[in-house]
């Protein structure tokens, strides 16, 4: 897999949730840009994926999607040096701070749209003739490779990917799988050891024909259940990294990860893999 060929390939990154859990951090701004390490959880999951070769990203937002405009729109200006001319109005970029080449749009999708709505909106405006995409959810963070999931969903016969991923015991609904290929979801898991919706999908372009723009149109238990009802979603095991910042102490754990410099996810400065972030 090319570089050039993952630059083309589409993220879609769900970030328009009211984050109901964190109420007391999310009342004026979308969970995706609460902080670890100061920097929004969203721009981890980007730089993740940034570090893998994908470019091109569609940031589905909806509740206070003004924060994360405001965010893009000033990354410039806050991760450089630069001169003003305050006559003319014109910036002068000097010794960028950052080395993110990003193409990043931000769909509005609506302020109380469900997670399957929003991606039919988005896709509908921004996929392009894209043959493949990928999406995740704006609160989970990994240590996948992702090359290696995108490989393993272009070599299967099937429309869509999951990153399954371990988990002892879990407040999320358990995954059922057959081999690898997705057989149903159980809301209600048994105790053990079981493999849970991770997010980090990918998609074949036909993922479309299952989606719908209506408002109540629930990924999880929509389109996604389509997909398993006709055996077409596999599952990319994954036993290393994941958490997904669902409460406050989950964004403790995040945070204490991050200021130890031992971040499983982390990129350095020079856009190498690190477990020693400052």
């Amino acid at each position: 897999m090319s570089m050039s060929e993952l630059e083309n390939i589409p993220v879609f990154i769900l970030a328009g949730g009211l984050g109901t859990r964190l109420k007391e951090h999310t009342e004026f701004r979308p969970k995706p840009m609460l902080e670890i390490g100061h920097r929004p959880i969203l721009w981890h999951i980007m730089r993740w994926y940034g570090w893998h070769g994908f470019k091109r990203f569609i940031i589905c937002s909806g509740f206070r999607s003004e924060a994360i405009k405001e965010y893009f729109l000033n990354y410039a200006p806050l991760n450089s040096d630069f001169t003003v001319n305050l006559a003319t109005r014109e910036v002068i970029y000097h010794n960028s701070h950052h080395n993110e080449d990003w193409e990043v749009t931000i769909a509005y999708t609506g302020e109380a749209t469900m997670t399957g709505a929003r991606l039919a909106r988005a896709a509908d405006r921004y996929l392009g003739p894209a043959q493949h995409f990928a999406l995740t959810y704006g609160d989970g963070l990994s240590d996948v490779d992702l090359v290696a999931e995108f490989g393993f969903h272009c070599q299967h016969n099937r429309i869509g990917t999951v990153l399954a991923v371990n988990a002892p015991m879990s407040r999320f609904g358990e995954m059922l799988v057959d081999i690898n290929t997705v057989t149903d979801f159980s809301e209600k898991p048994e105790q053990g050891n079981l493999w849970i919706n991770g997010g980090y999908f990918f998609f074949r372009r036909e993922f479309l024909r299952y989606l719908s723009s209506d408002d109540q149109s629930v990924l999880e238990t929509g389109p996604l259940m389509m997909l398993v009802r006709d055996r077409q979603l596999n599952t990319y095991r994954h036993k290393g990294f994941w958490a997904c910042l669902d409460t406050q102490r989950d964004r403790d754990k995040l945070d204490e990860l991050w200021a130890s410099g031992r971040a499983p996810w982390a990129i350095n400065r020079n856009g190498a893999m690190t477990r020693d972030i400052d």
